[in-house]
């Protein structure tokens, strides 16, 4: 059964009777086969996290912010064709759209009428007893290097940084009205942003520069949450330690994924385990080319290193793409049950 107080008091830190899972995303195609018929109605997204053993449902607004497709990765990297095969976008490394005054003049952004709730406004009803509501979005910083191409933008952060603060506002602007919805909307019971800003090494641009443009958007996000006290779930890629109390400081309650190539759960649990709930860390290479029985032993390390008060949530190291075998994410939500109960 879910239970969606359960959730957020794990991603406040309270004592909980269970580890919860949580995840970002997971494809389309995943999700048809846990629930037996594609996913084609919101009834149908609710019976997949329900089934699957999550507290909540995660739901985005619809919007467009590229409306003339002029740059190559949207909010999602894959798209379904009509054969059932996949088709993958890239993002924007050299030159992008956005490339001057002109070009930002003469680019269609959405208006913030422009979003559809639609899902937010019918879906209480629907929820099975006990299950919540996670609002998500998230890509400030994303969708204004890929506006500009990252070459480009890197080197507008030197040439233009105008440009660049106009591009963080419009874009922010945006987002955050989303936030605004998330965190007065009375069905949303816990905020998702999601926005990567690191590599294995570490963080894409010097902490600097994120410190100038985009944590002042994250914090107003945080703000927004603590106001209407509910968690704040951040998602970042990468290695984070370098920014790591910015992320704190902005008001995140919830750091996701945990990326285990990059960071060491045990030592994130030791550093920041009394200030930030951890999600995820269970690799996604791991999920796809490994055993049920390889899968059940890391969730089983992952819960007595960081999950054995409260404070953790079980779930992939970033997401659950469609090349993920199907018995293999099972594998992981048994292991949950089966290790994740609180004593």
């Amino acid at each position: 059964m879910a239970d969606i107080e359960q959730f957020k008091q794990t991603l406040k830190r309270k004592p909980a009777d269970y580890i919860p899972v949580a995840e970002l995303g997971v494809h389309p195609l995943i999700k048809a086969q846990i629930i037996g018929r594609p996913i084609r109605t919101l009834q149908d997204d609710i019976s997949f996290w329900y089934d699957a053993g999550y507290d909540y449902i995660k739901l985005q607004p619809k919007a467009d912010f590229n409306p003339d497709k002029l740059f190559l990765q949207d909010n999602t990297n894959t798209t379904i064709n009509a054969d059932g095969s996949v088709a993958r976008r890239w993002a924007t490394e050299g030159r992008g759209i956005i490339t001057d005054w002109a070009s930002f003049e003469r680019y269609r952004f959405p208006e913030t009428s422009d979003f559809d709730y639609s899902d937010f406004e019918s879906v209480r009803p629907l929820l099975p007893e006990g299950m919540g509501v996670v609002g998500q979005y998230g890509d400030i910083f994303t969708m204004v290097w890929e506006l500009m191409g990252f070459e480009q933008f890197s080197l507008a952060l030197y040439d233009n940084p105008a440009l660049i603060e106009a591009l963080f506002n419009k874009i922010g602007g945006l987002v955050l009205s989303m936030f605004e919805y998330f965190a007065q909307n009375e069905t949303v019971d816990v905020l998702w942003y999601s926005d990567d800003i690191a590599y294995l090494s570490g963080p894409m641009l010097s902490p600097k520069v994120l410190r100038r443009y985009f944590f002042p958007w994250l914090q107003k996000i945080g703000d927004l949450a603590r106001a209407a006290r509910k968690p704040l779930i951040y998602h970042t890629d990468g290695l984070l330690y370098p920014v790591m109390e910015d992320i704190i400081a902005a008001g995140v309650d919830a750091l996701h994924p945990i990326e285990p190539k990059a960071m060491d759960l045990g030592e994130v649990k030791q550093r920041y385990g009394d200030r930030l709930c951890l999600i995820g860390n269970v690799d996604v290479d791991l999920l796809a080319r490994g055993t049920p029985a390889e899968i059940r032993a890391i969730v089983k390390k992952n819960i007595e290193l960081a999950g054995q008060t409260s404070g953790y949530c079980i779930g992939s190291g970033n997401s659950i793409p469609e090349y993920v075998p199907v018995q293999n994410y099972l594998a992981m939500l048994q292991a949950a049950r089966d290790f994740g109960r609180i004593s």
